[in-house]
């Protein structure tokens, strides 16, 4: 039995709104997982139900072998870790920390004790006669934090803790949030629309659309193989290239061909039937010989690396990461190869990876 196990669970709203639908996961003890997805996936209505703060509509919650579907968030032994704070205002730092130990009759002297030792962990000390007003997004949620951490509880719930900080203190804490994890070793959910977050955070990723799961993986696996077009545009920066083709088999060999495109691209396999081809934009290529022809129509410049974005006559632009300091003019033509290895095969109708 994993740690934490979702069975078939399910929540529709009385307007008739299915946010979840008969999703299960397995949680393994000590793993961070990560719930990827757009907004109105139902990614935080999985995490409330986990939590207790939304009652599943049907399904089953096990926490450690318990059954807690029906419990209140205070008998599940959860620590929530909310998108904006939740910080009592008229409370110190210090009271903040102190008012969960508080409320379960922890005698007064082990609940200092604990909040000195978490205040300390989290880098807080010099906070905790401030109140929340006074602090710097970046330390109220690391207060946040700390409220949750200080129950010592057996499952870290975080829904977006990061999303309203700016760029430098989002790495930050993230990293911050990371190497606390794996100290702890404390079993984590978390919830982002944000990939690099996923990606960097995660030990398996739960990418999720409409109330589903469509794949889970360590974040390389989900990357580099997708199971649908849509795990395959939604995870990375900018997403996967894709470009409708036709594929062929010829001598017992399979080939595809890109629409418009001058020339057959061999597969690893044979595959007969209209596909829409797939490839990540380190993978494309200029190449002088290259069966793509387009016009370069943007230059990105991202500091390490530029993405280029060229016009292959397909929906569109066809986009290649190159080395920064290379520099290509906007109108120039151009003509791209593509490392074949690194092909991934959709199914027009339904975009099934193939």
């Amino acid at each position: 039995m994993s740690f934490l196990e979702l069975h078939d669970l399910r929540k529709t709203y009385a307007d008739g709104t299915v946010a979840v639908k008969g999703l299960r996961l397995a949680v393994e003890e000590g793993e961070f997982v990560v719930l990827l997805g757009p907004s109105g996936c139902g990614k935080t209505t999985t995490l409330r139900m986990i939590a207790g703060l939304e009652i599943p509509t049907s399904g089953q919650i096990l926490l450690a072998g318990r059954d807690v579907t029906a419990l209140r968030p205070s008998q599940r032994d959860v620590g929530f870790v909310f998108q904006f704070y939740a910080l009592y205002p008229h409370m110190t730092v210090r009271q903040n920390l102190l008012f969960p130990l508080e409320s379960v009759g922890m005698p007064r002297a082990e609940r200092e004790q604990r909040a000195q030792a978490v205040a300390q962990r989290m880098k807080i000390e010099a906070l905790l006669g401030r109140y929340p007003g006074q602090l710097s997004g970046g330390d109220r949620q690391r207060v946040g934090l700390a409220r949750a951490m200080v129950r010592r509880p057996a499952l870290y719930l975080m829904d977006e803790p990061l999303g309203t900080l700016d760029a430098d203190q989002r790495v930050d804490l993230r990293d911050f949030i990371h190497i606390q994890q794996r100290e702890l070793n404390v079993t984590t959910i978390y919830v982002t629309h944000d990939q690099e977050e996923a990606m960097n955070l995660a030990d398996r990723m739960v990418v999720m659309e409409a109330g589903q799961i469509c794949q889970i993986g360590p974040p390389n696996a989900v990357y580099a193989n997708p199971a649908s077009e849509y795990v395959a545009d939604f995870v990375g920066t900018p997403g996967m290239n894709f470009m409708p083709g036709t594929a062929r088999i010829e001598g017992g060999k399979g080939f595809v061909t890109p629409d418009g495109v001058a020339g057959s691209i061999p597969l690893d396999r044979p595959l007969d039937g209209r596909v829409t081809v797939g490839i990540r934009p380190e993978h494309v290529r200029r190449d002088p010989d290259g069966p793509i022809t387009g016009t370069v129509v943007m230059d990105e410049y991202q500091g390490a690396f530029r993405c280029i974005y060229v016009d292959a006559g397909f929906q569109r632009p066809i986009v290649l990461r190159i080395g920064a300091d290379e520099d290509w003019a906007v109108d120039q033509p151009i003509r791209l190869g593509l490392d074949t290895a690194h092909l991934r095969l959709f199914d027009p109708k339904t975009g099934a990876r193939l």
